[in-house]
């Protein structure tokens, strides 16, 4: 994209929310210590500030990927938790 040419409004009010909910999910992360031990919990904060940098440095390019990112990590951070409680006995 040629840098005098500005993305649409759409596409960056798109990529703020897909962020904002990103941002969300790392309180329902911290908020997981109730059932979740210490290094699953620090396993997913790893995960999240991972996948924050990568929606941060493909704000404009990748729009797609900004708005995905609150589901995959929504979906690994359910995966683990289902997993914790199924075979290792996590429970609140």
């Amino acid at each position: 994209m040629p840098a005098h040419q500005r993305p649409a409004m759409s596409t960056t009010l798109t990529a703020a929310l897909g962020l904002a909910v990103h941002l969300g999910l790392g309180v329902l992360i911290l908020a997981s210590g109730v059932v979740a031990p210490p290094w699953a919990v620090g396993g997913l904060l790893v995960l999240w500030a991972v996948l924050l940098v990568v929606g941060m440095r493909g704000w404009r390019k990748r729009l797609w990927a900004v708005v995905l990112l609150p589901v995959a990590m929504f979906l690994c951070w359910l995966l683990v938790l289902y997993l914790g409680a199924e075979l290792l006995g996590w429970s609140a």
